[in-house]
Parts: C-alpha cells; structure tokens; sequence
C-alpha cells in the first residue's frame, strides 16, 4: 500500500513539474512576440555650437645667402568659436574670435614682436516678427581690443635692451558697442542688422595714448599734451548698420565678410563714420591644414596718425585709414557644428 501512494505522488509530481515548465515556455514566448518598447522621445535642442583651433609656423635660416636676409621665427595661434540658440521666434548668437601672433629675427636678438593681436566677441538676440518674416527686432552687442602691449620704432640700448613708441594694449584702446533695432536676414549667407539706437564706450588705459585716440580733456584749460589729463572712457551714441556675409565657394574655399558703420548723433552726426571691414578668405589644404589671408581696413574720425607724408600739412597728425594684411598657413582642428541640448 505504502509502495503504491509512493508511486502515486511521484507521478503527480512529474506532472507538475511538466505543467509548469509547459507553462513556463509559453509565457517565454508571448515575452519575445510582445513589441519593443519605444524609447522615450529626446527633449528638443535648442542650441548648436562649433569651434575651431588653428596653429602656425614660419621659420627661415640662411647660411652664407648672398641675396641677404635673417634668421627668423614667427609662430601664430587663433580661436574662432560660435554657440547659438534657437526656439520658436527667438534666436541669441554668440561667437568669440581671438587671433595672436609673434616674431623673433635675427636682426633683434632678444626681441619678440607680436605680428597679430586680436579680441573680438559679440552677442546677437533676435525675435522674428513672424513665422515667416525674414525681419527681426534685435539687441546686438560687441566687443573689440587686444591682449597685449604693441610698440613701433624700436631702439636697443648700450644694455641690450630694446624700447619702443607705445601703439596700444590690453584695453587701449577696446570699444564696445550695444545697438538696438531690426535685423534682415534674406537668406542663410547674408545678415544686416540696422541699429538707430547704438550706444558704447571707446577705452584708453594707457595714459600716454588717451590723446591719440581721441579722449576728451578732463576740464577745460589743462595741458592737452599731458596723458593724465584725459578721461579714460569716451562715450559715443549713434546709429549703426553691420552687415554680415558668408560664402561656401566649394569644400575648399570660403570667404566671410562683415562691414560695421558708425555715426555719432553727439559728434558731427551723418558727417563722421567710424568703418571696420574685416575679411575673411580660407583655403583648405588636406583635412588638418589651411591657407588663410585676413585682412582689416579701419577708419576712426578720432584716432590721429602722424605720416611722414603729410607731416608739414598736418604736424599733429590727422585720421587716416589704416590697413592690415595676414597671410597664414596653419594646422586647423575643427569640432564640427553640434547641437546641444536643451538645460532643461
């Protein structure tokens, strides 16, 4: 009797293992047929970003070169970087440019001499007037100067040390600028942004260059030939057009442009302009390298020139344009335009 209710549960419990690893299998299957749940949808990306770094070298040695010349090195560095924002109706451009450059000869043992020196940044909000409308009203503000101390005229001393005329520095001068009004943008590669309402300051630090680039006597009747009697800070208020433009020739060629014109409501108004055209030309060589040429053309009715031409018409100096070409071939990396998400 004992052997067959033994018997008895052995067979039940075969039968509920089957039934459940029966059961098992089924539901194993129903698992692998049900779809895949989606993931979850990825918040928006509002912002975009790139960046690029160049590096150059130029180096030059002679030995017994009859046709002449020095020894010389000259290295130069740049960023040039862009974020930018966009939702709905709104946009706010960013974008940083700083370029630096220098030179050691032979000819000046002991001396390096900056080639290119630059700082620029400016800030772009927009709101379009309409879906479809290519018009924005617009708050713009930039920012100009330069990193470090420029001389010309250099001289070395029994010592050997060599000393030069004072032509700027960090914050001397740097002008900023906040514009308020309407920005057109017809297409992708060409932005002009229209500001009656400019406002900003022209910045002197050195002393010794306040008169050069215009800076007003503290109080009348001082001795206008004495630095320290000038403001540091001048203040303008005008109206502004910048425009901006970009052309992708091909894969290899670009060129970008933009032409920035001034006029201050408080001195000689639509008389007086101040003009910066800077240009932009890049030839890619490869994947790493780039040939670039830059070039800069300012006009500021306040900064005085002395030039050897026209020193007995004008022995204080007068304005005049001036003009700077670069002309680099650099190694170029490039983080390539992301887009960034969202902080929220």
């Amino acid at each position: 009797m004992i052997i067959c209710v033994a018997g008895a549960l052995c067979l039940g419990s075969a039968a509920y293992a089957q039934d459940a690893q029966s059961a098992a299998a089924a539901a194993a299957a129903e698992l692998a047929k049900a779809p895949e749940v989606e993931n979850a949808e990825a918040k928006p990306n509002f912002w975009t970003s790139a960046a690029e770094f160049t590096f150059g070298l130029n180096q030059t040695s002679l030995w017994d070169w009859v046709a002449g010349g020095y020894n010389n090195l000259s290295l130069n560095s740049g960023l040039d970087a862009n974020a930018k924002y966009e939702k709905d109706l709104m946009t706010w451009g960013n974008r940083l440019q700083l370029q630096y450059g220098t030179l050691s000869s032979a000819d000046k043992k002991g001396l390096i001499q900056k080639t290119t020196d630059r700082i620029y940044a400016e800030s772009k909000w927009g709101y379009k007037t309409s879906k479809d409308s290519k018009w924005s009203y617009s708050a713009a503000f930039d920012f100009r100067s330069q990193f470090s101390d420029g001389y010309s005229d250099y001289k070395q001393g029994a010592d050997g040390l060599w000393t030069g005329t004072l032509k700027s520095g960090f914050l001397a001068p740097a002008y900023t600028n906040l514009g308020l009004g309407m920005d057109w943008t017809p297409n992708k590669w060409l932005s002009i942004n229209i500001a009656p309402l400019t406002g900003g300051f022209t910045i002197v630090r050195a002393e010794q260059l306040r008169k050069t680039y215009g800076m007003l006597l503290r109080e009348d009747g001082l001795d206008p030939a004495v630095g320290s009697n000038y403001r540091s800070a001048k203040f303008q208020f005008g109206a502004q057009v910048k425009a901006d433009a970009k052309f992708v020739i091909n894969e290899v060629f670009t060129y970008g442009t933009q032409v920035v014109i001034f006029t201050d409501y408080l001195d000689n108004p639509f008389k007086e302009y101040r003009v910066n055209w800077d240009n932009k030309i890049t030839w890619n060589v490869g994947k790493y390298f780039k040939i670039g040429l830059d070039t800069w053309f300012i006009y500021d009715p306040n900064v005085i020139i002395k030039n050897d031409k026209d020193i007995a018409q004008y022995p204080e100096g007068r304005a005049r344009g001036q003009f700077k070409e670069f002309t680099s071939f650099n190694f170029a990396y490039t983080l390539k335009p992301r887009r960034l998400r969202d902080a929220k």
